[in-house]
């Protein structure tokens, strides 16, 4: 097993699952905190349309999925702050629209769009090592803002009224954590796709949630546990010849229903024990 090391693909796999880990970490907790996992998905969905914007272009799908993503975050939160439209409404019509285009866009592109079906379902063991660089820029970007914005994100997340009380700009925040979101999603296309994006953004958070409270502990547990989920799904897909991105989401998967499965257990005998005590 240790012998693939010496291909280049199987290292810059290994390092675009430790950049996406950072980000699912650092972003998803906020996304879980703030219950935005229907706003993730329809940003990741219409990051489709950047895809096939890129594929027509004939420039790298990936920086059109860059630039598509953040101008729909963006567009998704000035619709929600300023026409005062309902996020839920927002979101169908945004993940249809991106899903449209794209089909749109690559309809049109001449000829065959090649690596189409791992930008919708992922394969991590394919990412070129032009992909890996751009994701550690982004990784960069993210947590820097994040480390800048670290305490005005925390108000804004637990408390929105009291960070206005505190004259904290609440909706230009809100816009950076969208934005930091669509930056994200980029970054996760071709490690798992446009279809599974929203799992392992989200999941990783969700179970370190379960265990403790706090956002900086909650950011790093996420980042190991995304991190050791994708080094066990890169490990089992190149083990079982399977596809990477999907593996991945059903270790990440597997590792929250038993989290869960623990948690309910622990719950239960705390009960019976106050109960026996009473």
């Amino acid at each position: 097993m240790l012998e693939v090391l010496g291909f280049e693909f199987f290292r810059n796999a290994l390092l675009a699952g430790v950049f996406a880990s950072i980000a699912c970490g650092i972003i998803g907790t906020y996304v879980v905190v703030r219950r935005m996992v229907s706003v993730s998905g329809g940003i990741s969905h219409a990051a489709f349309g950047g895809v096939g914007l890129g594929y027509y272009l004939g420039i790298d799908p990936l920086l059109g999925a860059t630039v598509f993503t953040v101008a729909t975050a963006l567009g998704m939160g000035v619709l929600e702050i300023r026409a005062r439209q309902q996020m839920d409404t927002i979101i169908g019509a945004v993940w249809a629209a991106g899903m449209a285009l794209g089909i749109l866009f690559v309809y049109l592109t001449p000829g065959f769009a090649p690596d189409l079906f791992s930008y919708l379902f992922g394969n991590i063991l394919l990412v070129p090592q032009g992909d890996v660089l751009l994701m550690a820029v982004l990784v960069a970007i993210i947590v820097a803002i994040v480390g800048l914005f670290y305490l005005e994100f925390q108000a804004v997340t637990f408390d929105p009224d009291y960070a206005r009380v505190m004259n904290l700009p609440v909706e230009r925040l809100s816009l950076l954590l969208l934005v930091l979101v669509a930056l994200t999603v980029v970054m996760l296309i071709r490690v798992v796709g446009i279809i599974l994006v929203i799992a392992l953004l989200t999941i990783p958070a969700a179970i370190s949630r379960l265990y403790t409270g706090r956002v900086w502990s909650m950011m790093l547990l996420a980042i190991g546990l995304g991190a050791l989920f994708t080094l066990i799904g890169i490990g089992l897909s190149y083990v079982l010849n399977v596809p990477s991105g999907a593996t991945i989401i059903l270790v990440s998967t597997a590792a929250y229903a038993a989290a869960l499965g623990i948690r309910g257990g622990r719950s239960v005998r705390l009960w019976r024990y106050t109960q026996n005590g009473e």
